[in-house]
């Protein structure tokens, strides 16, 4: 019989790191290829990173970035950075040069973590040109190479001046409510704002997470998930802290790779977008694959048919399958499903508030709306952020006077409490689970010379969810195709963000206030479909 979960006491990551050590010593945290690493081990490997944080004048309350695939030092550089009482900024691995050193410039992060090379792209050499004066130090994850300044294992060598008690004090010194992260993320202006958040309010969202889906001690949790989302990040690898669980990181989601850790590695835990599941289900291999151990799935991020939920169950045989609802500026979780919900409602809603917050439905008015009326969904409790980083405005206009998170998505809330999505008031679309902001992606086309105005809207794809199109208005004598204007893009931003579709317009529909009526744009694209 499986022992019930105890909560942990810490309330900070850098004390969730010693109590882990206590209670789950001889358990693997970390295992990513030949490498293992124990939990009575970790204090010591996190605390060497954060004594080399030290060693270079990181302060509490600096902040430091990671620009890496999911990996061990992404971990080991995270609790550093926590334990040396300074703030992580995770950075997209899909962003190119001038996009992370916007982030790295408007965060002041003075020391970068940047893999060498990730799906033969050199990140410190993509950086070079763009390096934002105040980065002090780049230190690459693999060889330094001519763009960075040391490697990893130089770096960490540095840490022999700063003794293990200074550490230790340091990390004793990091409070419940310091900033533990600053977490951008696009809004309807178009440019990345910061998030952030405390300690206290990832551990207790995620031992709520735990709890309701039944992740173990010594449960193998792939992640497929980027650790610089919340979804790999929080409820990745920080749940397998809370849960004594071993993180097995996965870079980059192949189905055929997925299935083959999977039987190889015994994974019990495999949260992901619907994508990675209809991947799976539609895979050849399937009924050959030995699938017996996988036990917990999390899911949600778009529409889910009530055939998938059941599929999930059946063919892949989970045990657990769950839907959840949060954004980034709530910590990634506000609402789940409980663990004995039937397919319709694990497929049709987002759950339930988890405890300790609570979920409004409003209208235009900010009043709240009764059950099954539809309205904006507001977002109060422990785990709303604490604000945007030094925009007290943007902050102003996102959590109200009574302490309520506007979030911009359009939901019901049915007798039971339970969160339906059905629209967004932002234009906000999700390709494979990364949410695409149609302004930054709006501001990035506009640079094109050949373009005078582009409206981008997300369009049904059977396999991402949704995809962006493109509605493009030329320049008087410019030429462009679709082809060409992908290729551009695909230069300039992050995949997830380069339209699929690209629709060519002689004007585009706008409505009374004169902005581009993008409904109008939709049900043009549908009849023409």
């Amino acid at each position: 019989m499986t022992a019930a979960f105890t909560a942990p006491a810490a309330r900070t990551l850098p004390a969730l790191v010693l109590e882990a050590a206590q209670r789950h010593g001889e358990r693997i945290f970390i295992e990513d290829g030949d490498r293992r690493i124990r939990y009575a081990d970790l204090p010591a490997h996190v605390f060497a990173v954060g004594r080399a944080l030290i060693a270079h004048g990181i302060a509490p309350g600096d902040r430091v970035a990671i620009w890496a695939e999911n990996r061990a030092e992404w971990i080991l550089a995270a609790l550093g950075i926590h334990c040396a009482g300074a703030a992580m900024v995770p950075i997209n691995t899909r962003m190119k040069g001038a996009e992370a050193a916007d982030i790295i410039e408007r965060s002041g992060a003075r020391v970068l973590f940047a893999v060498d090379r990730f799906l033969d792209v050199d990140y410190p050499a993509m950086l070079a040109d763009c390096r934002p004066a105040t980065l002090e130090k780049v230190v690459a994850i693999g060889h330094a190479g001519a763009h960075a300044d040391t490697d990893w294992d130089s770096f960490i060598a540095s840490a022999a001046g700063v003794g293990e008690a200074l550490a230790r004090a340091r990390a004793a010194g990091v409070q419940p409510g310091d900033m533990s992260d600053l977490m951008f993320t696009s809004g309807t202006t178009g440019r990345p704002k910061g998030v952030v958040s405390a300690h206290r309010q990832i551990i207790q969202a995620f031992i709520e997470y735990v709890k309701i889906a039944d992740i173990r001690a010594g449960d193998r949790y792939l992640i497929v998930n980027p650790f610089f989302h919340t979804f790999g990040y929080k409820a990745g690898w920080v749940t397998c802290l809370i849960a004594g669980a071993t993180v097995l990181p996965h870079p980059v989601f192949d189905a055929e790779a997925v299935f083959r850790r999977i039987e190889a590695d015994r994974i019990s835990v495999l949260p992901g977008p619907p994508t990675l599941y209809l991947s799976m289900l539609a895979h050849p291999k399937l009924a050959h694959t030995d699938l017996s151990s996988l036990r917990v799935a999390v899911t949600g991020a778009s529409t889910i048919p009530p055939v998938l939920i059941e599929r999930m169950r059946r063919e892949l045989g989970f045990k657990v399958v769950l839907t959840a609802y949060g954004l980034t500026e709530c910590g990634g979780l506000a609402t789940i499903c409980a663990a004995d919900d039937d397919a319709e409602t694990v497929a049709l809603t987002s759950g339930h508030a988890i405890p300790g917050t609570e979920v409004s439905i409003v209208d235009a008015d900010n009043r709240p709306l009764p059950a099954g009326e539809a309205g904006e969904i507001c977002l109060r409790g422990f785990h709303v952020m604490q604000g945007y980083f030094q925009d007290a405005k943007a902050t102003a206009e996102t959590i109200d006077a009574e302490g309520w998170l506007h979030t911009g998505d359009v939901g019901t809330l049915d007798a039971r409490g339970y969160l339906r999505i059905t629209d967004r008031l932002k234009d906000m679309f999700i390709v494979g689970g990364f949410n695409c902001y149609p302004a930054e992606i709006e501001a990035a086309l506009t640079a094109h010379p050949a373009i005078a105005q582009v409206a981008v809207i997300g369009v049904p794809d059977e396999r991402m969810g949704e995809v962006g199109c493109a509605c493009v208005v030329l320049r008087p004598g410019q030429a462009l195709d679709e082809a060409g204007l992908i290729a551009w893009s695909r230069e300039r931003m992050a995949n997830y963000k380069v339209p699929r579709m690209v629709r060519f317009f002689v004007s585009l529909p706008v409505n009374a206030s004169n902005k581009v009526a993008k409904n109008e744009l939709r049900a043009q694209l549908r009849v023409s479909a």
